[in-house]
């Protein structure tokens, strides 16, 4: 594969993904990534920061669609709803790659150090989903409670929607938030 050949970063996050699933991710190195797309370490090192950043680099581009659909909500629009349209949002960018999706999350689950990670990762979402709220004028605990809530729904939507052949991952999102709006009517 020639080096010049387009989609460097698609290319480099496809053979990280081969290599952590063959070789375990602790086993695959920047080198064999870089060798694996056709590309230098140097190339590799433009796009991710280090090798676990390519499980993770889609994060900034989830915040900000997440948060401008919270934004964008009309006024007077339940904080849970507005959270939802998050919620929608992050499922239309993730949607279309269920298989990519699984792989990615079947190496994170091998990995403790990985898993941890990704935590971190959404708290850093549902600390963007707070301060979204926020600037709706919802107050702190409201905010709070409503984008963990919000994270927790996606959370549980994004599994379900993995191991499932039939449904779309907003269709996922949609019957978690209809079963904790349901949870949350009964008191």
């Amino acid at each position: 594969m020639s080096r010049w050949q387009p989609n460097a970063r698609g290319r480099l996050e496809e053979a990280a993904l081969e290599l952590y699933a063959s070789h375990g991710f602790d086993a695959t190195t920047v080198a064999e990534i870089a060798a694996h797309a056709g590309l230098t370490e140097r190339t590799f090192f433009r796009y991710f920061a280090d090798k676990r950043e390519v499980l993770f680099s889609g994060q900034a581009a989830l915040i900000e669609s997440m948060t401008d659909a919270v934004a964008g909500m009309p006024a007077g629009t339940a904080p849970l709803d507005a959270v939802g349209a998050g919620l929608h949002a992050a499922a239309r960018i993730i949607g279309g790659r269920r298989d990519g999706a699984r792989r990615r999350q079947a190496v994170i689950d091998a990995n403790p150090g990985l898993q941890e990670r990704e935590l971190s990762k959404l708290a850093t979402l549902g600390a963007a989903l707070t301060e979204a709220l926020r600037g709706r004028g919802v107050t702190e605990l409201t905010a709070r409670v409503t984008a963990e809530a919000g994270i927790a729904v996606f959370k549980v939507a994004f599994e379900r929607w993995i191991q499932a052949e039939e449904s779309e991952l907003t269709e996922a999102v949609e019957d978690a938030l209809e079963a904790l709006k349901v949870l949350s009517a009964k008191g």
